[in-house]
């Protein structure tokens, strides 16, 4: 039996149930997790442009440093869910390879992610479905770093079953065409390469991009600003 069409959410469907910190709470918390030292970033530099911005930036506003300046394999450890660390999958060491493409990120290595939403309602949507679903709506997909930059202020956002894709992140090959992987963040169930003792931790990692899992939602944004 073939599988009934995707309908297009509506605006109205992507809301977050995550209220976030403020800005300078969410520089304190970047710098506690050691983010300024893993990633060579000026600690006062975050702080003061988190004292700047939140002047004019709207409620719910998530503080992200830009890939180039904080790229996801250095943030990946510093996730935690429960008292598991986070870990990059053994197949996608090539992770920082997979640059925005379709997004258009601020200049600078601070900026604002606006409105974000984990997805929910498009589980069970393959990346290739979901991409023209979220510009229909006028949203952006997360790049991978926005998502992890998300968990490291909410860990709960990440729940079993509840999980997401950061389809903004793709790795263009050297012919053109873009690699199927696409990058996703989900829960570890300590399975086959993972190992036992990861069973619960937040992992990186990656699914194809015309597959479906009910299981992954797609984070989205309305916008960002530096």
């Amino acid at each position: 039996m073939p599988d009934a069409p995707r309908t297009t959410p509506s605006a109205s469907a992507f809301t977050s149930a995550f209220p976030l910190p403020s800005l300078a709470d969410q520089a304190e918390r970047l710098i506690g997790l050691g983010v300024p030292a893993l990633t060579g970033i000026d600690a006062g530099e975050l702080r003061a442009f988190a004292e700047k911005a939140a002047v004019d930036a709207p409620a719910g506003s998530l503080l992200a440093v830009h890939p180039d300046a904080a790229p996801a394999s250095a943030l990946a450890p510093s996730l935690r869910l429960a008292d598991k660390p986070g870990f990059l999958v053994v197949d996608m060491e090539d992770v920082d390879a997979f640059t925005p493409q379709g997004v258009e990120l601020p200049d600078g290595p601070f900026y604002l992610v606006h409105d974000l939403d984990r997805g929910d309602h498009m589980g069970n949507w393959s990346p290739e479905e979901a991409l023209p679903a979220l510009t229909a709506v006028g949203r952006t997909p997360l790049v991978l770093t926005e998502g992890i930059h998300w968990l490291l202020q909410r860990p709960e956002v990440l729940e079993r079953n509840k999980c997401f894709m950061t389809i903004g992140s793709r790795l263009r090959k050297a012919n053109g065409s873009f690699d199927a992987r696409t990058p996703a963040i989900w829960i570890s169930n300590g399975t086959g390469r993972d190992g036992k003792e990861r069973k619960g931790a937040p992992k990186v990692g990656w699914c194809w991009w015309n597959n479906r899992h009910t299981w992954l939602g797609f984070g989205s944004t309305t916008g960002r600003a530096g």
